[in-house]
């Protein structure tokens, strides 16, 4: 008898394939109502998930044989984890599996924004370009010698520091604590850290904490020449202060992978010329999602053996 997977979201096809090889994979199941759970699903001994989808105590007792909450990527923020410690589940997520993926997107969100691509690129298109461009598109400051601040220095966060250090830019950060062995500026908050930066990229975990963390106060403390980047979630971002502040000229630039409700993108938003938009796709790179899928196998092996997991709860 092979044992039952529940598998909340629509999982690559390619892994599910390697699942089913092994396991019998139920779902989709998209919903946290446990009055809609699939037959048999009494029987799971793992849920494969992803961070932005609840995964409540009731769900959890729902599933009486339940031994681990696989997190497919690297958030978590959905899932109760005090409930699953107080059942003994195991919550795993995909660690470092996709932030070189991230970090390099990233830096494509942040020359895009700061160096106006999509604006150069409508130039072409629409036959405005004439002969000498340098004379008809406004100047910008560039990326050498600016600063960039990042909120969250995690293994993200550190890989992003990396690149800009390439980029011959001086690095910030804001973390809940100093990280030790960097030569990066510390600084002791949100707020100090956007009035440093040129640019500030939002790499931080989603938390109840971090909700509306980006708000007017900070947006107009990055200043007029600033630009936003986000890849982290999309509810660390006051979206109607970000659509304020870009209709207002508060900043420069934005730049969003995410989004509060996605796939929901608000008018407004969709309205500004000087914001870049993607849907959500920082870690579709073939190499990390590759390594996500592997982190998933393996962590389902190791319960299956009993062994110790790499685990966040």
């Amino acid at each position: 008898m092979k044992p039952t997977l529940l598998m909340a979201p629509q999982l690559p096809q390619g892994l599910v394939t390697q699942l089913e090889a092994r396991y019998r994979v139920l779902g989709p199941f998209p919903s946290a109502d446990p009055a809609a759970l699939p037959a048999g699903a009494e029987e799971a001994v793992a849920l494969l998930t992803i961070g932005g989808l609840p995964t409540r105590a009731a769900l959890l007792d729902a599933l009486p044989a339940l031994r681990l909450v696989a997190c497919y990527g690297t958030g978590y923020e959905g899932v109760e984890l005090a409930a699953c410690r107080e059942r003994g589940i195991a919550v795993t997520t995909a660690g470092d599996a996709n932030a070189t993926a991230v970090a390099e997107f990233t830096f494509g969100l942040i020359l895009a924004s700061a160096r106006r691509l999509l604006q150069g690129d409508a130039f072409v298109r629409s036959g405005r370009w004439q002969g000498n461009a340098v004379e008809r598109m406004p100047q910008v400051p560039g990326l050498a010698g600016r600063r960039l601040g990042i909120y969250g220095l995690g293994e993200i966060g550190r890989r992003i520091a990396r690149r800009g250090e390439a980029f011959d830019m001086e690095i910030g950060y804001f973390n809940r604590s100093p990280r030790t062995g960097l030569d990066y500026a510390y600084h002791g908050s949100l707020l100090e850290l956007a009035r440093w930066s040129d640019v500030l990229v939002v790499a931080v975990r989603a938390s109840a904490e971090t909700v509306g963390a980006i708000d007017a106060e900070v947006l107009a403390a990055l200043g007029e020449e600033g630009h936003l980047v986000n890849i982290s979630r999309g509810s660390v971002v006051d979206e109607d202060a970000l659509a304020a502040a870009l209709e207002q000229q508060v900043i420069a630039g934005a730049a969003l992978d995410v989004f509060a409700r996605e796939p929901e993108v608000p008018e407004r938003l969709r309205q500004q010329p000087n914001l870049v938009l993607s849907p959500h796709v920082a870690a579709n790179a073939a190499s990390a999602q590759q390594a996500q899928q592997q982190v998933m196998l393996a962590n389902l092996e190791v319960m299956l053996e009993g062994a110790n997991y790499n685990r966040i709860a």
